[in-house]
């Protein structure tokens, strides 16, 4: 996990650091429909895990913005060069464990690494991660049973400064079909600006994908 430590005396956004900082519940966050057409008759035709695609391209939206990639330490800002995701994988039992992936890797070769990876935390059926092996990470769910517009999330005490990013049921609406994305992150690293920004590239994201050939996609058949 390569980082950097911020300047805290240059640190623009100092005094709104200290401000969220010393907050009860320091989170901002919101709910997009994000427009998914394309994208979802692309996995479609070429029999892709909808999920795992779908967990690409957040995750590749999320490291393009910075501030989703600062996490607060000591007092201190540190922001990482890549952050991995974490996502929930649901077990027989009715529970679920967690699965954790990094994105760096092109398309068609993170869908064949997601699957082996999502087998291999089914086998060890865990939750356990300690602050250190989480630090870096962008914590992702899914509500696959319903479309939402709002969406509240469990935080601890004392608050962590871990994106989390959820997605529900997609849904018609005209001719479009269209995805409820949630996002909540830390206020003393990341304003509404920001978060905009994520959802900007998100758009840009799932319109790239979509528009790959099979060969380019890892088409599954």
């Amino acid at each position: 996990m390569q980082f950097t430590y911020l300047d805290m005396d240059t640190y623009k956004r100092k005094s709104h650091f200290a401000y969220f900082t010393s907050l009860a519940y320091p989170y901002v966050g919101t709910t997009v429909n994000v427009d998914i057409t394309d994208l979802l008759e692309k996995s479609k035709t070429n029999r892709l895990p909808f999920f795992l695609t779908v967990c690409y391209c957040v995750s590749k939206a999320a490291n393009s913005v910075p501030e989703f990639k600062q996490r607060i330490v000591d007092g201190g800002i540190v922001q990482f060069d890549n952050c991995r995701t974490s996502h929930t994988v649901a077990l027989e039992d009715g529970t679920y464990c967690y699965c954790t992936l990094d994105s760096k890797l092109p398309f068609a070769a993170y869908i064949a690494y997601a699957v082996r990876e999502q087998e291999r935390a089914k086998q060890e059926k865990t939750i356990q991660e300690t602050e250190v092996e989480t630090r870096d990470l962008f914590f992702i769910s899914t509500l696959p049973w319903i479309s939402y517009t709002s969406l509240v999330q469990p935080v601890p005490i004392p608050a962590d400064s871990n994106p989390r990013i959820t997605w529900g049921k997609y849904f018609a609406q005209g001719d479009r079909v269209l995805l409820p994305v949630s996002v909540l992150c830390h206020h003393a690293l990341v304003d509404g600006m920001h978060i905009a920004a994520f959802y900007q590239s998100l758009d840009a994201q799932i319109y790239k994908i979509s528009k790959y050939s099979a060969e380019e996609a890892g088409c599954l058949h």
